[in-house]
């Protein structure tokens, strides 16, 4: 049973209105062990409506949750963490962030590609299906080659959520090559991945990534792997974990990863 959630959204979160000691609270009354918190900072990310988004106060966030850590250290294990937006044209300010290590947990993620949002349906008027996520499968490599401070990263196929066609199949075998060198480069860096839980709100029929790219992952010699909800809401807390054990071992994973003060810790499915 999987009794932590390693990627949590509050009200620090820009599209999230949740209090995070409500989810505290939920997450004790699930019988979770460990859970970490992990709002977004995006630098750079395109405004809406004039607004900017996802940058977080830094200072604000790491007292507020140091505060509540404190305050429930009887009942459960909180962790900080942040996720990080990764872009070649922020690095310097994502490879500068947490410098006096603050955070016990960053995942690095790619929300958008080459500065463009797949959640909106202008971006895939562009190009093909195909093509836009053969591009951001680029875009990944080139993220990872000038940003390096991160330890898991994040919904790997994340993309699939938001092609307009439903029905569209998506086949991860036409971008075996690109994920190949992906997952190549965050193993001999010492990165992990994530198993990201909720795409299946999106009526996705498995986590992301899907259990081809967990399975090329484990082949390669991949050993960090974290889970979480990416809930924004405390009703998604830990949704669908009761699939991951068997997801986990039909890839020939018997444990999960989670992390403290940046370091990983194994804990047995």
């Amino acid at each position: 049973m999987i009794l932590s959630d390693y990627h949590i959204h509050t009200s620090f979160s820009s599209d999230s209105e949740q209090n995070p000691e409500d989810i505290v609270k939920k997450a004790i009354s699930l019988g979770f062990k460990n859970i970490c918190f992990t709002d977004h900072n995006d630098f750079d990310f395109p405004l809406e409506e004039g607004k900017v988004m996802f940058l977080l106060n830094y200072q604000e966030y790491i007292k507020y949750f140091q505060n509540l850590r404190e305050k429930y250290k009887n009942s459960i294990n909180i962790c900080i963490g942040v996720e990080q937006g990764l872009m070649k044209s922020v690095s310097s300010s994502v490879n500068n962030y947490d410098s006096g290590r603050q955070l016990d947990f960053i995942i690095g993620s790619s929300h958008l590609v080459y500065g463009q949002d797949p959640y909106y349906p202008d971006f895939w008027d562009k190009c093909s299906i195909d093509d836009a996520i053969l591009t951001y499968y680029e875009s990944i490599i080139e993220n990872l080659k000038c940003c390096d401070n991160f330890d898991v990263y994040g919904h790997l196929d994340y993309i699939i959520r938001y092609i307009p066609d439903k029905s569209y199949i998506y086949d991860w075998h036409r971008y075996q090559d690109y994920l190949h060198d992906i997952l190549k480069t965050l193993i001999e860096n010492g990165k992990g991945i994530e198993i990201n839980t909720a795409g299946l709100k999106y009526g996705l029929s498995e986590p992301n990534p899907c259990s081809g790219i967990l399975k090329m992952y484990r082949e390669l010699g991949g050993e960090i792997i974290t889970i979480g909800s990416d809930a924004h809401s405390m009703n998604y807390l830990g949704y669908k974990f009761d699939i991951i054990p068997d997801y986990l071992m039909d890839a020939g994973f018997d444990y999960y990863t989670i992390f403290r003060q940046r370091k990983p810790e194994f804990i047995r499915l």
